[in-house]
């Protein structure tokens, strides 16, 4: 098949990592407009577990015929890969890329009870003792894990790591005060903010997030030059057409200026990054080497 075939009204499916999980939310909105504009159906398959792991090894025994795609944060691209030998996937050669979709800064949230106010007084609690904080992830090698393994590398501390099956599990083990903090997506932070049930230190990105204009970066807080910023974008199975993914691409970035999507993802904290397919495989071969090497040198994950 070179096109996907409106006539033949099969449903487009998208994997995901975990219901309301930034893979999950970002396929829903994009994909309901994708849909439309491909005269398909949509839906969305969540399949949690592994840190991603298990929606990857699936999606990429996919047929590549267009109608299973992926939707990733660059996690299971550039750090799982990199930690995990028996990743059961290969992240440069079992997906073709259709289109890099938006940024995504995280914050640093906290239980209300947690004594620390601000970055620089959790970083003094964890120098008086380390190892004593135990912070929450959505598993080893997802982005909440390698942040705060880089803020405490960057700030010179010791935390404990309590990995969860998905983001969604660790943000409520904070706010039920089982795990004094985690990093997590800047979209799952304002409900728990207006109901005051987690308390937002910082945001990791270089300046601060539109949405949270008063809430300070790391950088700012007293770990100077630290940023961190994650991505999420859509697959498909290797080997898929061409012409197909170049449908798909179109259909992508089409769906990202309808306004509706667009004011959506920016109200929740996700910046826009539009691209083409050969962008987005640039930029997962540089990332996959890039943090690869941070993780080797740091020793994330071991």
């Amino acid at each position: 098949m070179n096109q996907l075939d409106v006539a033949k009204r099969q449903q487009l499916r998208a994997r995901a990592f975990v219901a309301d999980a930034v893979s999950d939310i970002v396929a829903r909105l994009i994909g309901e407009k994708m849909g439309a504009i491909l005269g398909q159906n949509f839906y969305v398959e969540d399949q949690p577990g592994a840190a991603g792991m298990i929606a990857m090894r699936a999606a990429a025994r996919a047929a590549p015929d267009g109608y299973t795609l992926v939707a990733v944060n660059d996690s299971v691209i550039t750090m799982v890969p990199n930690m995990k030998q028996d990743a059961g996937y290969d992240p440069l050669k079992d997906f073709a890329p259709i289109a890099q979709l938006i940024g995504i800064p995280l914050g640093l949230i906290a239980n209300p009870e947690f004594p620390a106010k601000d970055v620089a007084e959790l970083v003094a609690l964890a120098r008086a003792k380390p190892g004593s904080i135990d912070y929450a992830s959505g598993g080893v090698g997802s982005p909440q894990h390698v942040a705060m393994e880089l803020l405490g590398r960057a700030a010179g501390v010791q935390m404990t790591h309590v990995p969860y099956r998905g983001v969604t599990a660790a943000v409520n083990e904070v706010v039920g005060g089982h795990v004094p903090i985690a990093f997590t997506a800047l979209s799952a932070v304002g409900p728990l903010l207006a109901d005051k049930r987690v308390r937002l230190l910082a945001t990791s990105a270089s300046t601060r997030v539109q949405q949270f204009p008063d809430t300070p970066t790391v950088a700012e807080s007293g770990v100077p030059g630290f940023s961190f910023v994650a991505w999420g974008a859509l697959l498909a199975p290797a080997n898929t057409p061409p012409d197909i993914i170049a449908k798909l691409n179109a259909a992508a970035l089409a769906a990202l200026r309808d306004p509706t999507v667009r004011d959506k993802l920016i109200s929740v904290g996700f910046s826009i990054a539009e691209s083409t397919p050969e962008q987005l495989a640039e930029t997962m071969r540089r990332d996959h080497a890039r943090m690869g090497e941070l993780i080797r040198s740091a020793h994330i994950g071991e």
